[in-house]
């Protein structure tokens, strides 16, 4: 079965970005010129995703309104003949149909937010996307997931090797040893301290998922910091089903972290065409 569908939890207060987050959504968080979720729906859309369920919270309608028409901002533009910038702007906004919004009510952790899609999702496989976590790649990461989950037929995270001292900041897992990239899952456990960690290897965020998960995180179990964690239930999973891990190809940026979102912003700068040469010259000048 094609995976059709792509769920956005963006419903998180960003309390690590306060101030700037205080009014705004951390989503919504620049990297250059776009904000954090328009890389993630670029990166859906250009992997086959077809509908974009996002789970928002209070306080999100910046969101909404970036993926809506904007009449005054677009006749502006087209009165300054402003060509090319409308176009851009245009292109924010997928088909009718296509996004579709449900609420999480609750702060109850990401396995909460994704079970809030259940009714939309269905009975069919679908993806996960942290807008948190920005990649920089040739091929989009989540295109690279589709074809091996087209492959292996079975539920597929993205994993990174993070230091040992970091495991407490993750799902980690207990793997089989990595072929061509794919590691068979023994087990997973939720953010563990570097002594108990099985292995360095991180779950970051990007996840195919079977639609059994959603029977299982309907069972609301709490676990780690008193919230119903994906990680748990994958877990849960294992039991009945296969999961693999993928390295996947490309260089991620943890921009839930503020020196994280900088960094993204650096290397994205340096890729972009109107500002590299200024920026390179700046680098050059405070550093050499």
């Amino acid at each position: 079965m094609k995976i059709k569908k792509a769920v956005f939890p963006v419903a998180g207060l960003g309390t690590r970005f306060l101030p700037a987050t205080k009014a705004m959504p951390k989503e919504m968080l620049p990297v250059v010129d776009k904000p954090l979720i328009q890389y993630a729906v670029e990166e859906a859309l250009a992997s086959g995703i077809e509908h974009l369920i996002f789970v928002t919270g209070s306080g999100k309608s910046a969101l909404e309104d970036h993926f809506d028409r904007s009449f005054q901002l677009e006749e502006t533009l087209r009165q300054r003949h402003k060509t090319e910038l409308l176009k851009e702007i245009e292109s924010l906004v997928p088909e009718s149909g296509t996004i579709i919004y449900t609420r999480q009510s609750e702060p109850l952790g990401l396995g909460h937010a994704i079970w809030c899609a259940r009714d939309i999702v269905g009975d069919e496989p679908f993806a996960v996307l942290l807008a948190d976590d920005l990649i920089q790649s040739e091929t989009p990461v989540l295109h690279q997931m589709i074809n091996q989950f087209d492959r292996l037929r079975a539920s597929t995270v993205a994993v990174i090797e993070v230091p040992k001292e970091e495991t407490p900041k993750y799902g980690i897992l207990d793997a089989e040893p990595s072929s061509n990239g794919i590691i068979r899952v023994r087990g997973m456990v939720e953010k563990p301290s570097a002594d108990e960690a099985p292995s360095n290897l991180a779950v970051i965020g990007r996840y195919i998922l079977t639609p059994r998960i959603f029977d299982i995180l309907g069972n609301q179990q709490k676990g780690a910091g008193g919230e119903i964690q994906l990680t748990d239930a994958m877990s849960q999973l294992l039991k009945e089903q296969p999961i693999f891990g993928y390295r996947f190809e490309g260089t991620r940026f943890d921009c839930g972290d503020k020196a994280g979102f900088q960094m993204a912003n650096l290397a994205f700068a340096l890729e972009h065409p109107e500002i590299k040469d200024s920026l390179l010259a700046y680098i050059k000048k405070m550093f050499c």
